[in-house]
């Protein structure tokens, strides 16, 4: 009898594989019950990741979009998934474990039904809590595997993995290839080694369709004995994101397989609706290049959404790279060159920090890392001149132990700068804090919500809630929706005062101070000199000293707030933002001499 392959709908990565914004409530309100029409999907990933921070970001409560989105797939017997991301749970930096736990908690209460799990590090210590806390919640535990292609990942050492999973009591394990660089023999093995050895786990294969393996992969993942594969459908699918469910469809009945019939008149109509969601608003967050596959993403392994923001940082280093070119009596360089030679320095710095798997945040590290060798060894400087001090905690294993070993290099650039590696579990280091925030509920008068849910928002996003509970939120989405459509050339739906700032001249600065080393927005949003609501917010001055790693400003982006760091010792010699001011990710807010 031929076997079964069901499919998941990704809509929230599809939105997040694409752009800045996932839909808001009304929208998956709206495309819900078109959805359970179609009668092909056995499970829809519904929320996680940055979906939280998103509605918070719209000015929307995210605990209301969770349980109106999952309601209408639970009635039609449709399972529900979240992502989380482990040790991070739904942002970029660590969680204390009771937050964790609530967490489950909460969005068993709203209508998951299902963890996905991953740890960018695929450190089995960080996905323990998650495994015990999604079990105590009564939820499917999905714990995942971060795929990536190079000479320690292999299918002894995901096994090695697989084992501490199933130890703690995971249900299901997937493989998630979030670049899509894993090579469809290898997954192919790597399945079929979890189902000889542990054939009650279930297995489902997340993979987009970046570099053009991910077809190839699903068929070789299917017939190792994978249950589930994510897809996509159309205008998100291809490019970026996920393989359109109708390809799958047509791959798997040809190879055999059993799998659900579509209904087309309910596809059409799923593709109408997401693309007037994006002509509504969403598409103007949408980087056009996501819509492209490409074959560069096979050697440096970075996932696809990575392209849009890597194009934006080199333009913000652009000027100040050819001045120094110029200046060494060296040709220009294009864009394409730069890219290239990214790319390049990502494959040279991969390793030698370890090759952690390129998911976030390690993925935004080593790019990072890249790409201030870059600017180093293009003014004639050694490398690894300039580690930002969250790519120095990867390396020292505070978020967890490195798949591979250090550059010697590297160990004694640790060495010298008198750090010492941390050999504890990463949990440790972040205490319990839910009384805390227990505190604050009441102190603000707020109620804790159904389930706790609110309290969990606010320990989970505190800045992001509060915003979105003054209103500053959606004030600021509003702000943001009028300038992207100014700029496509959209009539304005939102008025507001116009606020002209100087242009910023970097050749000028860069002559009167010639050593300067830039600030720059490591993000896109809203600049934030400081996030102590109890105090001005005021720039530093100029004249003032600057420490090496000093967090100078903030900036709110739409994962949440996000530092910026000095990355050199010295003096302020240029501001050129002002609180309040949308900046963009490598946008030179100042510099430093």
């Amino acid at each position: 009898m031929s076997r079964e392959i069901k499919f998941s709908l990704v809509y929230r990565d599809m939105w997040q594989s694409s752009g800045k914004y996932t839909a808001r409530i009304d929208q998956l309100e709206e495309i819900a019950p078109v959805i359970v029409k179609m009668g092909c999907f056995d499970r829809v990933e519904t929320n996680g990741g940055a979906f939280e921070q998103v509605q918070l970001l719209y000015g929307q409560n995210p605990n209301k979009a969770v349980r109106a989105w999952t309601a209408p797939l639970h009635k039609a017997g449709i399972q529900t998934h979240m992502l989380e991301r482990a040790l991070n749970g739904l942002r970029m930096n660590p969680v204390p474990e009771d937050v964790r736990y609530l967490m489950y908690k909460v969005k068993k209460a709203q209508g998951v039904d299902i963890a996905r799990s991953f740890c960018g590090l695929n450190d089995h210590r960080n996905l323990k809590a998650s495994v015990l806390g999604a079990k105590e919640a009564g939820m499917i535990s999905q714990a995942a595997l971060s795929i990536t292609h190079s000479p320690v990942h292999t299918v002894e050492y995901y096994m090695d993995v697989v084992d501490h999973l199933v130890e703690y009591g995971c249900d299901e394990i997937c493989l998630k290839d979030m670049a899509g660089v894993g090579r469809p023999a290898t997954l192919g093995r790597l399945v079929k080694s979890i189902q000889d050895k542990y054939p009650h786990i279930k297995v489902q294969y997340h993979g987009p369709t970046g570099p053009g393996f991910s077809m190839a992969s699903m068929l070789e993942v299917a017939r190792a004995g994978a249950d589930y594969v994510d897809a996509a459908i159309e205008p998100l699918s291809w490019g970026k994101i996920h393989p359109d469910v109708i390809s799958l469809q047509a791959m798997f009945k040809d190879a055999g397989f059993l799998v659900k019939d579509i209904d087309m008149d309910a596809y059409m109509e799923a593709r109408s609706l997401t693309q007037k969601f994006m002509d509504d608003f969403l598409g103007y967050f949408i980087e056009p290049t996501n819509k492209i596959c490409s074959s560069l993403l096979v050697g440096c392994g970075l996932p696809g959404g990575m392209m849009g923001s890597m194009m934006a940082d080199l333009k913000g280093f652009m000027g100040a790279i050819n001045m120094s070119q110029r200046n060494q009596g060296k040709p220009e360089l294009t864009l394409d060159q730069m890219t290239v030679k990214l790319f390049q320095e990502v494959e040279y710095v991969w390793p030698r920090l370890g090759y952690p798997p390129l998911v976030t945040p390690f993925s935004q590290y080593v790019k990072n890392t890249a790409l201030m060798n870059l600017m180093h060894t293009l003014k004639g400087e050694p490398r690894w001149s300039t580690i930002d001090p969250d790519t120095m905690n990867m390396i020292i294993g505070k978020t967890g132990k490195l798949p591979g070993p250090l550059a010697p290099e590297i160990v004694e650039i640790v060495k010298a700068k008198g750090l010492e590696f941390y050999t504890g579990n990463p949990q440790d280091a972040f205490p319990n804090e839910l009384p805390k925030f227990e505190k604050m509920m009441e102190e603000e008068g707020w109620d804790r919500g159904e389930d706790d849910e609110e309290l969990f928002e606010l320990a989970m996003h505190e800045r992001q809630y509060r915003d979105y509970k003054s209103g500053i939120a959606e004030k600021r989405f509003n702000d943001a929706l009028e300038d992207a459509r100014a700029k496509a050339g959209a009539p304005k739906i939102v008025t507001r005062p116009v606020v002209e700032v100087p242009a910023f001249d970097v050749e000028k600065v860069l002559e009167q101070h010639p050593a300067a080393k830039p600030i720059q927005s490591t993000a896109e949003g809203q600049l934030i000199w400081t996030v102590d609501p109890a105090q001005e917010s005021v720039a530093p001055q100029i004249g003032e000293k600057i420490a090496e790693g000093q967090t100078v400003c903030h900036v709110q982006a739409y994962y949440g707030i996000e530092p910026i760091k000095a990355l050199a010792a010295g003096r302020l010699v240029s501001i050129n933002a002002k609180h309040g001011e949308r900046v963009t990710k490598g946008q030179i807010l100042g510099f430093i001499e």
